[in-house]
């Protein structure tokens, strides 16, 4: 076909990418001509248009102005940028970039000659100065929670107290399609109650998953996937969601349902104060099923371990998953650090380490204090209670705010317990960001900071949530133009209202030497 023809011809393509950039070239010369011609032609035609005597009215007209006409144009500009400011400045609150700016980048640079942004990917050095691409947006990619709590039994007790909702829409639709593909296999063999049960994760309506639950079960007695929505909803107690999971295990035949329900019932046993069962539980299911790594049930068995403070098996299981070939989290680096720290941080003085040095074990706790601040710089401030802590949600994004919520969550106490950990952080954090000035760009120890974490942790948390950004956004050109101009036309209107004469004497002055220069470069 003719068009495929042309798109598979190299030489078609590159005399349209060719004659493309040539016209954004000359776009900017263009405009310089044609306002010189502009310009020109109002210098030509001058006299049959008579622009001098236009401004000698229009500098008479101006002048016969009073101050409260001052008064009313300056404080209408001040009211009139003050409102823009305050749209700009909530804007860049909830989105994190300016509207104006927005729109000029999407509408007006196109029109102008631009290029767009998206095709542009510019090459970031990687850990070892190879080019790397700049992750995109579709490379930010989300993980389910290994640690995420119960809805009946947690979440929904925080919505109860303080009438907040902790999880987004968004977060729970993935809990949703997790469920659906997680729990039902092949849909070509699907019974009745496992149709009921598909439809059930989609309901948006708790009370309507419920419904359907209890619907599954009057068909089949042994639907395993009913029990567990109920334990995960309708259970408002640990132990009662513990005893809905274990009527589900009962009847469980599909392996990925076994795995989930076995890994629940160990963090029900971690919760109701069993840990030593439920570390045998975590060992024994990653002893069973070795390939399911990606579920991450290693960080639930590091929690656990780190709670009964059995840290020689802790430093074990960081030495099977804390390996380069494997891909690291903030439970795994901070681990890391907080046991290096552990070894040194009750003797710890900033006083005396500035005086003598630090030691080789200081510095390695210092170095691995490092490497985890550059995996995820949100955490610190969590761990350092400079910010406060919500419910972690569902799923979180590596290296974002969304994982950073969910680790400090379940491991603040573990620093906590450890006597000076905190405060060697404490002193320590910042440094990081000394070592790697720029994370957009380059990377130390890891691949470059991604940028687009910001967009997915707006998703991942609830709204009341303030998100934490890295690194830190300047305020955008349009919020500083605002604030300045209404700033500077507030100031006018009050010095006009307060000395009406005298500002008069100053606007009418002004006007007089703007029609000066206007009429003396049209008559030259």
């Amino acid at each position: 076909m003719a068009h495929d023809s042309t798109g598979n011809n190299p030489q078609s393509v590159g005399f349209t990418e060719k004659l493309k950039s040539w016209l954004s070239w000359s776009w900017t010369y263009i405009c310089f001509i044609w306002f010189g011609m502009v310009l020109i032609m109002i210098y030509v035609l001058r006299s049959p248009l008579k622009l001098q005597e236009s401004f000698t009215s229009a500098s008479v007209f101006l002048n016969t102005l009073t101050p409260k006409f001052y008064v009313a144009l300056t404080g209408t500009s001040s009211l009139i940028s003050g409102l823009i400011l305050i749209f700009e400045w909530w804007y860049f609150r909830k989105y994190g970039t300016s509207f104006i700016e927005q729109v000029s980048v999407s509408h007006l640079r196109p029109l102008l000659g631009g290029v767009e942004s998206s095709s542009t990917s510019g090459l970031f050095s990687s850990v070892n100065g190879d080019a790397e691409p700049r992750p995109s947006v579709s490379e930010c990619k989300v993980w389910r929670n290994p640690l995420n709590l119960f809805r009946g039994a947690e979440y929904s007790r925080y919505t109860w107290v303080t009438g907040k909702e902790p999880l987004t829409y968004y977060d729970m639709n993935l809990s949703a399609q997790d469920h659906q593909t997680f729990f039902t296999g092949d849909t070509q063999q699907l019974r009745p109650e496992d149709a009921v049960m598909q439809k059930a994760w989609r309901e948006r309506n708790p009370q309507a998953r419920i419904r359907a639950a209890y619907q599954a079960i009057e068909m089949n007695h042994e639907c395993a996937a009913a029990y567990v929505l109920l334990a995960e909803e309708e259970a408002t107690t640990i132990t009662e969601a513990e005893r809905l999971f274990k009527q589900a295990l009962k009847s469980g035949k599909d392996v990925n349902l076994l795995v989930y329900i076995k890994r629940r019932l160990a963090m029900c046993a971690r919760k109701l104060g069993r840990i030593k069962e439920a570390v045998k539980m975590m060992r024994d299911l990653m002893k069973e099923f070795p390939l399911l790594g990606m579920l991450n049930i290693h960080e639930n068995l590091l929690e656990a371990l780190l709670e009964l403070q059995a840290y020689a098996d802790v430093q074990a299981v960081l030495a099977k998953y804390d390996d380069i070939s494997l891909p690291k989290s903030a439970t795994i680096c901070y681990t890391s650090a907080l046991l290096k720290a552990r070894a040194v941080s009750d003797k710890f003085s900033p006083e005396a380490a500035s005086r003598r040095g630090l030691s080789t074990a200081e510095m390695n706790a210092v170095e691995a204090i490092h490497r985890a601040v550059e995996f995820n710089p949100h955490v610190p401030k969590y761990l350092l209670e400079m910010k406060s802590l919500i419910l972690p949600p569902e799923h979180i994004l590596k290296r974002g705010d969304s994982e950073a919520v969910a680790y400090a969550f379940f491991h603040l106490q573990h620093w906590k317990r450890a006597e000076g950990a905190l405060n060697l952080l404490h002193c320590t954090w910042e440094g990081t960001f000394r070592i790697i000035p720029y994370p957009l760009e380059k990377g130390h120890l890891f691949y470059p900071y991604p940028g687009c974490t910001e967009t997915a942790d707006r998703e991942l948390l609830p709204s009341f949530h303030e998100v934490s950004v890295y690194p830190k956004k300047e305020l955008p050109f349009f919020i500083l133009f605002t604030a300045g101009l209404c700033s500077f036309t507030a100031m006018l209107a009050m010095l006009t209202h307060q000395f009406p004469e005298l500002m008069g004497v100053f606007a009418k002055a002004v006007n007089m030497e703007f029609v000066l220069i206007v009429v003396v470069c049209l008559s030259g």
